[in-house]
């Protein structure tokens, strides 16, 4: 992704996104104001990111760039279904956590911030057979 390579945020990396067509890259990108054509909202400052768009067009309003190798897909209704037996943690996101300067620790990290027993799970170990 060399056009886009300035903006990428620390670490400079392409992350995985899911498992389905890993050959597709994704990108989120955080704009200090409006952007123009190439970025569309998805919650608040944080959107989507056109990458067959004009870097030049975008760069300069980025505060934040995030690439991802596939991405999570589900068919219809089995998300709502995981959701509704429990397979799932919702919690509130901050602005930051998406672009991290530390995704490795962010797991824990979001984790640790929650009220309760939830928080707890901050201390598992990566691996659970370590626990």
């Amino acid at each position: 992704m060399p056009r886009w390579a300035s903006a990428i945020s620390e670490p400079a990396v392409v992350h995985v996104g899911g498992p389905v067509t890993p050959q597709v890259v994704v990108c989120l990108g955080r704009v200090r104001s409006e952007a123009p054509s190439g970025w569309t909202r998805l919650a608040g400052p944080i959107g989507a990111v056109d990458l067959d768009s004009s870097p030049e067009d975008l760069i300069d309003v980025l505060d934040g760039l995030r690439l991802f190798a596939g991405y999570a897909g589900w068919s219809a209704g089995q998300l709502e279904m995981e959701l509704r037996l429990g397979g799932w943690l919702v919690v509130e996101a901050e602005p930051d956590d998406a672009f991290t300067a530390r995704p490795d620790t962010l797991w824990s990290r979001v984790l640790k911030r929650q009220r309760g027993e939830l928080a707890l799970l901050h201390t598992m170990p990566l691996d659970p057979t370590q626990n």
